[in-house]
């Protein structure tokens, strides 16, 4: 679940980066529910650390996921190998 809405977040983010890099004009950034108006290298400057920091998330759950799959097929075929041996 963590995953997806982190994925959601990038994708978001990579949108917003891609319409802030082509707007010649004005930018503005929403803060507390406050639109303020913004300067365009600091905002692509902040995009960019957010998805720098989503994406090390998305790697870090993709490790966890990966250990867990293992241990989970480790541990499925002991429980087979048991459940053979008592037949």
């Amino acid at each position: 679940m963590q995953k997806q809405n982190d994925q959601i977040e990038l994708n978001e983010i990579n949108n917003a980066l891609s319409e802030v890099k082509k707007t010649q004009g004005e930018v503005y950034k929403v803060s507390s529910n406050i639109m303020l108006k913004s300067d365009k290298n600091i905002v692509i400057k902040e995009l960019e650390e957010k998805k720098k920091l989503i994406d090390i998330k998305i790697q870090s759950i993709e490790k966890q996921e990966k250990i867990i799959n293992e241990k989970s097929e480790k541990l499925k075929k002991e429980i087979n190998l048991e459940i053979s041996k008592k037949k």
